[in-house]
């Protein structure tokens, strides 16, 4: 018995497999959140775009009206660089950054921040336009596994409360995957124990010494665009073959005649560019039909998700580019034979990375490729027409007075993300700034404000669960007092 017990005490003291949670130098501490109330209606937030994969998600009782001295953490941890959300389980808070020329990816408890377990491994990335160097694509959970696809292409899977790693691949070699604009940044959709990612692989490897000419054929081959991997073993199941590259949007599940497919915005690096949406079933890769929605001009990174629409077999997809005259959005109906046909098409609605939500018969959305001209939208989902459009924007004095200005400065909400929880929505603005909305085709309604900090590039869609959420900021503070970290806040209701 003895031997039993010092046995256990030796394994559960393992740093990588401890199920204690521990303090570490990147974790501050603020306070404890308030006990979920005994009417709290919550869900746990999987996956990129919530439990429902449509930026929606159930939760209540929540605090509607923030403190006139602004929201506070109840813990923070300081990250490296990265454009992800993160992914919440019971216990469990994964997060996926950059940090020290390592991919890294932690898992926290989610009351408090400190840390189950840390994995990473090497790799060598540099964007081509400057921005971050850390991964796009967010971490994933599912049956106790958590699956990340970094910006090289390497896809790990990893035992949710141990941390140990269960398989590995490196679609880049295997599949021919090209950098593109951005290196890898499409999150994985685990369905029915299928992980499908969005490859864009190619015919042909790439190398840093060819042409443009070279590189424009090879982009345009056909290679593994999409493929499905056994969840438990990493076993390829299924693969499609396209030309279509991979998008930065992710895959959703879509009930479709009452059957589930699964929709992909595709569409990589290409000279001209080419892409579009992919219907395909999840269970044996058959892929139904390719809709083709993409412009010509060749620098296009597309991070928007399909909406869909189940009641009426619907999809809508939509696109920022070209610059200056986007092509928009476009909504498809399935037949029972799942082919798409053209309902209606607006360049009203060109959104950059942010998901729309549907609401009611209407689709909300930013609007707009640039800080300068982006705006909320509200648009007729059956007709197409737009019903408003506003610029959300206030006075704000401290930023001002941190960057020694004696006046106010006027800011907005910019290129920002929705989160419809219940009939409202949470808004997170581009440098930082949280809203509570009511959107309606009457209008839009603010119903309270808090500048969470202030930082461009505020990217992610937040996440929220159990009354929590997990804000990513991911530039370093335009006050100059914070850096890169995830923020815990309790929105938690009486």
């Amino acid at each position: 018995m003895r031997l039993f017990t010092a046995l256990f005490i030796t394994i559960a003291s393992q740093p990588s497999f401890s199920q204690e949670a521990a303090t570490f130098d990147r974790l501050t501490f603020h306070q404890a959140p308030k006990t979920l109330s005994s009417k709290a209606v919550n869900q746990e937030w999987p996956r990129v775009l919530g439990p429902s994969d449509d930026s929606s998600i159930s939760e209540s009782p929540l605090l509607k009206i923030f403190p006139e001295s602004g929201l506070k953490p109840i813990w923070e941890v300081a990250m490296g660089e990265g454009y992800t959300s993160p992914a919440i389980v019971g216990d469990y808070c994964v997060i996926f950054h950059a940090l020290d020329k390592k991919e890294t990816i932690e898992c926290l408890h989610r009351e408090t921040g400190r840390r189950f377990w840390i994995k990473d491994y090497p790799f060598e990335y540099q964007d081509r336009y400057g921005f971050g160097n850390g991964p796009r694509s967010s971490p994933v959970i599912a049956d106790n596994v958590v699956v990340t696809l970094g910006v090289t292409s390497m896809l790990h899977a990893y035992d949710l409360k141990t941390g140990a790693e269960l398989w590995q691949k490196d679609l880049r070699k295997t599949y021919n995957v090209p950098q593109d604009f951005f290196g890898a940044g499409s999150s994985p959709l685990i369905l029915d124990g299928r992980v499908i990612v969005n490859v864009g692989g190619k015919a042909e490897a790439f190398d840093s010494f060819e042409d443009r000419q070279e590189r424009a054929r090879k982009l345009a081959s056909k290679g593994v665009s999409v493929a499905a991997f056994d969840l438990k073993t990493g076993k390829e199941l299924w693969k499609i073959e396209d030309e279509w590259g991979a998008s930065y949007a992710s895959p959703v599940p879509a009930k479709l005649h009452g059957q589930t497919k699964v929709l992909i915005y595709a569409g990589g690096e290409s000279d001209p560019a080419i892409g579009g949406l992919f219907c395909l079933d999840p269970a044996t890769g058959t892929l139904h039909d390719r809709f083709a929605w993409r412009d010509e001009e060749y620098i296009q990174a597309t991070g928007s998700s399909p909406v869909v629409i189940p009641e009426k077999n619907r999809a809508f997809i939509t696109t920022c580019y070209p610059k200056n005259r986007p092509i928009g959005g476009v909504m498809v109906e399935f037949d029972s034979q799942f082919k798409a046909r053209e309902v209606w098409q607006s360049k009203k609605i060109a959104c950059h990375w942010m998901t729309p939500i549907y609401k009611d018969g209407h689709l909300y959305a930013i609007d707009g490729e640039r800080e300068n001209n982006s705006r909320l939208v509200c648009v007729n989902a059956d007709t197409a027409a737009e019903v408003w459009a506003k610029n959300l924007e206030w006075e704000d004095a401290e930023l001002a007075a941190a960057q020694g200005r004696s006046n106010p400065m006027r800011l907005s909400i910019m290129r920002a993300n929705l989160l419809k929880v219940g009939e409202e929505v949470l808004c997170l603005g581009e440098i930082g700034s949280l809203h509570w909305l009511k959107l309606s085709p009457q209008g839009m309604e603010e119903i309270s404000r808090s500048q969470l900090f202030y930082a461009l590039n505020t990217w992610s869609l937040p996440a929220l669960s159990h009354g929590l959420l997990y804000v990513r900021q991911q530039a370093a503070g335009l006050d100059r007092q914070t850096g890169m970290r995830i923020l815990c806040y309790d929105l938690r209701g009486e």
